[in-house]
């Protein structure tokens, strides 16, 4: 079919392990805040080019596919400001830093969020930081969600952001993060897996999808670190790194992380009727007004020594006044 000319808006590299999958679905997991009618009429359009050719609506993408989104009119261009905005960093050399960011903070610009990022604070505070074809992330390997603190790895080079790009991607990255979820789990360790993929009702939000072609393939290891009757305090680890991997997994497991309003964590799921303990939980909520989850530690090589180096950090002071709450109710045994 013919080449069309236009405005580039998106354009996504399917994985060398994409399953044949249909042209609407792909584009339904990279573009946010739109719906698969909107996505339908674009390719009905001749807006929506694969290997830079127009393709019809039941086209199925394959591996390493250039998948290219055309509007009539350019794309919003938005000077990234940078500005002075304190930031936590536990480690930095000539080529890295690690940040240890604090739980409200949007990692970069987006829809709704244009400053006050950890992407402004970065141009204030670093010359030059490198890119991976977003011009409004640089130095970002990889992201925390707005509401979960905890560290992350920023490059201050192009052999770093090579190196740590390749690591994650090659899955050699070790991450684990510290949540508290509803429930008592029935085992002491487990692995949750399952395609994730944005929900079809609620493009804000994840949902893990049965169909073994749909979504992207995901899977995360815990630990039972403590157990407090209605709640169990887990250690994750992930092997992969999907948009709201944990939050997802854990609700679609049945136990959804503590007070996460996007994800059912923040009704009382488990527990007694008595009013005391209503009220406990509720004191609870607003001790950590967030999803009770922590990206507690990072381990890679190092972009140029090759010695591998892990960083830690402490728990956030309200996710322990939380764990130290549901602590004392387990010993106790608040009515």
């Amino acid at each position: 079919m013919s080449e069309k000319k236009g405005f580039e808006h998106y354009k996504f590299i399917a994985d060398k392990g994409q399953n044949p999958l249909r042209i609407d679905l792909f584009l339904l997991n990279f573009i946010e805040f739109t719906t698969r009618s909107k996505i339908q009429q674009l390719i009905k359009e001749g807006n929506v080019l694969v290997n830079d050719k127009i393709i019809k609506a039941n086209y199925k993408v394959k591996p390493a596919d250039v998948v290219t989104v055309l509007y009539n009119y350019p794309k919003e261009e938005k000077e990234l400001v940078p500005q002075d905005i304190p930031l936590n960093i536990i480690y930095e050399d000539d080529v890295f830093l690690i940040i240890n960011k604090v739980a409200g903070m949007v990692v970069h610009p987006g829809f709704g969020n244009r400053d006050g990022t950890l992407v402004n604070a970065l141009k204030f505070h670093f010359d030059n930081l490198p890119n991976i074809g977003e011009d409004e992330r640089p130095g970002l390997v990889h992201r925390l969600d707005k509401n979960t603190s905890g560290i992350l790895v920023v490059a201050k080079t192009d052999i770093a952001m090579n190196s740590l790009t390749k690591q994650f991607l090659n899955r050699t990255i070790k991450r684990k993060y510290i949540a508290l979820v509803w429930g008592d789990l029935k085992d002491d360790t487990g692995t949750i897996t399952g395609n994730i993929a944005r929900s079809l009702k609620n493009r804000k939000i994840m949902s893990v999808f049965i169909e073994e072609n749909y979504g992207k393939h995901a899977i995360t290891h815990y630990k039972v670190l403590k157990r407090f009757g209605y709640t169990t305090l887990v250690e994750c680890r992930l092997e992969t790194g999907r948009t709201h991997q944990i939050r997802t997994h854990f609700k679609h497991f049945g136990h959804p992380i503590f007070n996460d309003v996007d994800y059912g964590g923040d009704i009382i799921l488990k527990g007694t009727t008595f009013n005391k303990y209503k009220q406990f939980v509720q004191n609870c909520f607003k001790v950590c007004n967030r999803q009770a989850l922590h990206a507690k530690s990072l381990a890679f090589k190092h972009p140029t020594t090759g010695n591998f180096v892990s960083f830690d950090s402490n728990l956030p002071k309200d996710m322990q006044q939380l764990i130290d709450k549901w602590q004392h109710y387990c010993l106790h045994k608040l009515p």
